[in-house]
């Protein structure tokens, strides 16, 4: 990469945790945040005169469970009676109720008033954290993103989360599958030009995942997923 040509970042945009990435000196550095580290916490906090976003805002969840929101990637993307929304609302302390399309939405209270957020909105602002994440590293303005999302993931949640990256300010280059991402960061698609079949497994803070892909000549495609959405 030369300094005339566009910076790229990828980030992964997790359950729990995210992180954002760029190819440096010919191999791709996970940057770390303000805080050192090299994952942010996926939660996004509001109080009445500031709103929060990673370690800040997870780390006062205890005093301010009704303001502090966490798990949106479990909505975006869903309707407001899926049964999967359903149950992520049970273990959330925050309100979810629905909009007049039924679209899920949190409500809570922000700079002395009740305001709403969409699922969209919350990941923007975690985008947004890793974008000046990266941009602080790297020292220039960051506008092109890929961003991974789960295999499993069906059109309206792939273009929900391309929506959080564009609120976040980024052109979003592609969505792609996270197993996909997990076998190209191995070198995978580099090993042999055969047909191959590979198996991800893919333990995060939220969810496991197990995809099974086939590969050739570079190209992946995802044939099965399975796992559990809840063990993590």
């Amino acid at each position: 990469m030369t300094d005339s040509e566009p910076i790229s970042i990828g980030i992964d945009l997790g359950t729990t945790y995210s992180c954002v990435a760029t190819w440096m000196n010919n191999h791709v550095e996970i940057i770390a945040n303000d805080q050192g580290n090299r994952t942010t916490p996926s939660y996004v906090a509001f109080s009445d005169q500031d709103r929060l976003i990673g370690e800040a805002a997870k780390m006062q969840i205890g005093r301010n469970p009704m303001n502090t929101i966490f798990d949106a990637k479990r909505f975006i993307g869903r309707r407001f009676d899926d049964e999967n929304a359903k149950k992520a609302m049970m273990h959330m302390p925050v309100k979810v109720s629905a909009d007049a399309h039924n679209k899920p939405k949190f409500d809570v209270e922000a700079y002395g008033e009740q305001k709403s957020f969409y699922p969209e909105e919350i990941s923007a602002m975690v985008l947004t954290k890793l974008k000046q994440t990266a941009e602080a590293f790297i020292g220039k303005t960051v506008r092109n993103a890929v961003i991974t999302v789960p295999a499993y993931f069906n059109d309206a949640q792939r273009q929900a989360t391309k929506d959080a990256g564009a609120i976040a300010g980024l052109n979003v280059l592609r969505i792609i599958n996270e197993p996909t991402a997990a076998a190209v960061a191995y070198g995978l698609d580099k090993m042999s030009s055969k047909e191959k079949r590979v198996l991800i497994f893919d333990l995060g803070g939220g969810t496991f995942d197990v995809s099974l892909l086939t590969m050739e000549d570079g190209v992946f495609e995802v044939k099965a997923t399975a796992g559990n959405t809840y063990l993590g």
